[in-house]
């Protein structure tokens, strides 16, 4: 079941994002910067203050007391242009539930409450890649910052008008 996220969801987010991130980019180890960035970015209250902002939306996918997965939708963020519509700022599925469908049908669910313009960046060395290549989104620039001492590169993903 897909739903909106409320606020006795947030604790499980801050420890599903925990998870999945740090599966995601901690890929060479754990290192003092992904630590710090991790536990002081996902928690409790970051996803209670989302939810009470007007810009964001959050929607999760459950399967009977399980969070399995969510996406956190920023409606006013844009990359270059309104052209590419809103930003997918997160779509995580915990780790022995990906490849399920559950990405997809969240995707899915996106399309048919906010519309089919939206983007999203990703690190380059993201397996999720080829999961958006495959459901249609088209690479429309790069997004680089800094991470401690190092720079991370980062595809951005457009869907819908960006194509």
């Amino acid at each position: 079941m897909i739903r909106n996220a409320c606020d006795p969801d947030c604790i499980n987010l801050a420890a599903l994002s925990l998870d999945v991130w740090l599966q995601t980019y901690s890929v060479d180890g754990i290192c003092k910067e992904s630590s710090t960035f991790a536990l002081s970015t996902f928690t409790e209250e970051y996803f209670k203050q989302r939810l009470r902002d007007s810009k964001y939306r959050c929607l999760v996918f459950e399967e009977g007391v399980y969070i399995r997965g969510f996406t956190l939708i920023n409606l006013e963020s844009r990359f270059q242009s309104d052209v590419n519509g809103f930003e997918i700022e997160k779509l995580y599925v915990h780790s022995p539930f990906q490849g399920r469908g559950i990405g997809r049908k969240l995707l899915a669910e996106i399309r048919e409450q906010f519309g089919d313009r939206f983007w999203l960046y990703t690190w380059v060395r993201n397996k999720s890649v080829g999961f958006y290549e495959k459901c249609g989104f088209k690479n429309i620039g790069s997004y680089s910052f800094m991470f401690g001492a190092d720079p991370i590169e980062n595809h951005v993903f457009g869907y819908g008008g960006s194509s």
